[in-house]
C-alpha cells in the first residue's frame, strides 16, 4: 500500500537518495545533505507547530509500505518572499503608436515582479521513476489539496506552483541562454545551484528593472516562454484539474509557468468532505478516493475504492488503519479525479 505522510528524521538518507534522482531545474529538492537536514527540522516543527504558520514548510513523503521505502516527496511553503525576494517576470504589455505615421504597435514585455510575495506555493514535486504508474502520480500531488482543505485556516487567499520550464536533451535552457546569461556571466546550472543555496541577492543586483522587449530575445527563447519541461507536463495537469490556472507570470531562470489559485476556489475546498467510516470489504467497483486523517501532526493520505453516502463510507479496516484512523473516526475523503463535463 502507497501511504503519504510527514516526513521524519529517519528519512533523511532515503530523502537524499530520492533528491540524487532529480534532474536540474528543481531548486527547491537538491541532494545536498546538510540542507535536507535543515529542511526536514523546519517541516517537522511546522507539523508540530513550533513555529509560526507563515514560517512553516510541509514537507511530505510517498512511503511504499510493502518495500519499506521512499518513493516520492512533496511540500506546502505557507508563505513565500517574506524572508527572502521572491521573483518573477509578468508579462505585460506596451503599445506604440504614431497618429501622424499610422503606426499601432503592441509589444509583449517582461516585468521584473514581486507580486507572489505571501502566497503559499506547492512545492518540491518528485516521484522516483520505477513509481510513475497507477494512481502514485495523483496521490503524491493531490494529497496537498486534501491538507489544504482540512487547515484552510493556515493557509492565504493565493496558493501558487512554479513549474520547471522547458529545457533541451543536454539540460540548457533557450530562455535562460537568450536572456539571463547576459546579466549574470554563468551558466544556467550555475544559477540554478546558487537559487537552491538561498543566494537569490545577486538577482536583484544583476536584473535590469526596467521592462524587457520580448522580441529581443530568440525565436526560440519567445518559443518556450511559459512552457513546461517535458518531465513536468503531467504535473501540470493534474495541478490545472485542481482549479490552478497560468496567469502570466513565469520564472525569471528558465521562463516555466507560475500557475495560480484562489485558495477558497480550489476543488479540495469545494467537493472534499468528511465522512465517518466504519470498517467491511468496502467497493471494489467504487470510484477511486483520496481519504485522509485530519490530524496535522500525523497527516496520512491513501488512495482506495469507495461510495460515501449519506456522510458515512464503509473501508477495508486495512486502509482505516494505514490512513491511522478507528471505525467510528472521520476522515475526509475527495474523488481521485474530477468528473469530467
Amino acid at each position: 500500500m502507497m501511504i503519504v505522510r510527514p516526513v521524519a528524521d529517519q528519512d533523511l538518507d532515503a530523502l537524499l537518495a530520492l533528491a540524487r534522482e532529480v534532474d536540474s531545474g528543481m531548486t527547491t529538492f537538491k541532494a545536498d545533505r546538510d540542507a535536507l537536514a535543515r529542511r526536514i527540522e523546519i517541516a517537522c516543527a511546522s507539523f508540530g507547530e513550533r513555529i509560526a504558520p507563515p514560517q512553516r514548510d510541509y514537507v511530505f513523503v510517498l512511503e511504499d509500505l510493502a518495500a519499506g521505502q521512499l518513493a516520492g516527496v512533496c511540500a506546502i511553503k505557507a508563505a513565500v518572499g517574506l524572508e527572502e525576494p521572491f521573483y518573477n517576470y509578468r508579462i505585460g504589455t506596451l503599445v506604440h503608436s504614431s497618429r501622424e505615421l499610422n503606426v499601432f504597435s503592441r509589444m509583449d514585455t517582461l516585468y521584473l515582479s514581486n507580486d507572489l510575495t505571501g502566497s503559499a506555493e506547492l512545492c518540491s514535486l518528485f516521484l522516483h521513476p520505477g513509481y510513475r504508474q497507477g494512481h502514485n502520480g495523483k496521490l503524491l500531488s493531490k494529497s496537498r489539496f486534501l491538507f489544504i482543505a482540512q487547515f484552510a485556516r493556515l493557509f492565504p487567499e493565493r496558493l501558487i506552483a512554479e513549474l520547471r520550464g522547458y529545457q533541451r536533451l543536454d539540460g540548457s535552457s533557450p530562455f535562460w541562454e537568450s536572456l539571463g546569461r547576459h546579466f549574470f556571466k554563468m551558466d544556467f546550472a550555475k544559477a540554478d545551484d546558487l537559487t537552491a543555496m538561498g543566494k537569490k541577492s545577486f538577482i536583484a543586483e544583476l536584473m535590469p528593472r526596467h521592462p524587457l522587449y520580448v522580441d529581443y530575445l530568440t525565436a526560440e527563447a519567445q518559443g518556450v516562454i511559459g512552457k513546461v519541461h517535458v518531465d513536468t507536463a503531467p504535473a501540470q495537469r493534474l495541478l490545472e484539474q485542481e482549479g490552478l490556472h497560468y496567469e502570466g507570470y513565469i520564472d525569471i531562470f528558465d521562463s516555466g509557468p507560475v500557475l495560480q489559485a484562489r485558495t477558497s476556489e480550489l476543488r479540495a475546498l469545494r467537493e472534499s468532505r468528511l465522512v465517518t467510516v466504519s470498517a467491511g470489504p468496502g467497493e471494489a467497483a467504487a470510484e477511486p478516493l483520496l481519504i485522509a486523517n485530519t490530524r496535522l501532526a500525523d497527516f496520512r493520505v491513501v488512495v482506495d475504492s469507495g461510495r460515501p453516502a449519506h456522510g458515512h463510507l464503509e473501508l477495508p479496516a486495512t486502509v482505516i488503519e494505514a490512513v491511522g484512523g478507528k471505525a467510528g473516526d472521520a476522515l475526509r475523503v475527495m474523488r481521485l479525479s474530477p468528473r469530467r463535463g
